[in-house]
């Protein structure tokens, strides 16, 4: 990306191999993963944005090309994963040992690529941040999408009662066969009450949220008593005040979540976390459901395809070198 703007403005360049620091890893890219996110860096309008040129890409998986002086952990040749900030869209990838997670034999690049951030962010979400225990009911908006994906296959493995909120029947259904006990596709106008019908007037205690706006606002109104409310996003694209005094009358915490914070914070935490996901892929007890593949020099086209709302799950560039 040499210029912030639409996705089209990608551009293929041949660079030099890269070289390894001391503690960093050089791995050779097999699959890197499309989020969200990237479409906001590519547009100039996330908070975090590298120096350009830059390449995009929060998570990749590959083999080890070579290592830098007082790597111990992590060998030439092995299989491994990674989540960066950016520079997954590449044949090679340079990372701090520390953020390299061995990839079990049982998990493929592809899977494994797509499981990456989408799963750390429901994760910390549901887990470090909400605190959801076994038994309560979830609400995950987003649900057919990359992280709502995630997060009803991660809540149900932890045994939650899940309800799913999708923006339409195709993503509701994709929702239903990942376990969601309840789907939804509401709009703002019955989101409260078809929350409260789903749990008998209890509301929902756990609330892993990614749209905003009108949405929120309902949402806020059927969370139960010491409900949580994480908030991912907002890709309604509003950010409407929340009234303090429905939160006061229930007891509801609000907790915003920044994923990306604990790979650079607690990056041994960030390994465990993803080492979990990986174990549980590599199980069957969860599913990447990847939608769409592209080649590597296909990747404006994956971005815009995400970028229209066509994705159900997850899409993965490749680079034709696993």
């Amino acid at each position: 990306m040499e210029d912030f703007g639409p996705p089209s403005n990608l551009v293929i360049r041949e660079l030099p191999d890269l070289q390894p620091r001391p503690g960093e890893v050089v791995i050779e890219v097999a699959a890197a993963s499309v989020n969200f996110p990237d479409i906001l860096v590519v547009e100039g309008t996330y908070q975090k944005l590298p120096p350009r040129p830059f390449s995009p890409g929060k998570e990749a998986t590959g083999r080890v090309a070579a290592v830098g002086e007082g790597v111990e952990r992590i060998a030439v040749g092995q299989r491994v994963f990674a989540l960066v900030e950016y520079g997954g869209y590449a044949e090679q990838l340079v990372v701090p040992e520390e953020l390299v997670v061995e990839l079990p034999d049982d998990v493929g690049f592809e899977q494994a690529a797509a499981a990456g951030l989408v799963y750390a962010t429901a994760h910390f979400g549901l887990r470090r941040r909400g605190q959801l225990r076994a038994g309560e009911t979830v609400l995950i908006t987003g649900a057919g999408g990359g992280v709502g994906s995630a997060g009803v296959q991660l809540a149900k493995s932890w045994g939650a009662r899940v309800i799913a909120l999708a923006q339409d029947e195709a993503k509701g259904a994709l929702a239903q066969k990942q376990g969601a006990d309840v789907v939804l596709t509401s709009g703002p106008d019955t989101l409260r009450d078809d929350l409260l019908a789903a749990t008998d007037g209890h509301g929902v205690d756990v609330v892993l949220e990614m749209l905003g706006g009108d949405y929120l606002t309902q949402i806020v109104r059927a969370t139960a008593w010491e409900g949580r409310i994480v908030i991912v996003g907002f890709a309604s694209g509003s950010q409407t005040p929340i009234k303090p005094g429905h939160l006061l009358v229930k007891n509801i915490s609000v907790i915003g979540l920044q994923s990306s914070d604990y790979r650079d914070r607690h990056p041994a935490l960030t390994r465990a976390t993803m080492t979990e996901v990986l174990e549980l892929l590599g199980r069957g007890d969860v599913d990447a459901a990847i939608d769409a593949v592209f080649p590597l020099e296909r990747a404006s086209d994956a971005l815009q395809y995400v970028r229209d709302g066509k994705v159900k799950g997850k899409v993965v560039l490749t680079t034709g070198l696993a």
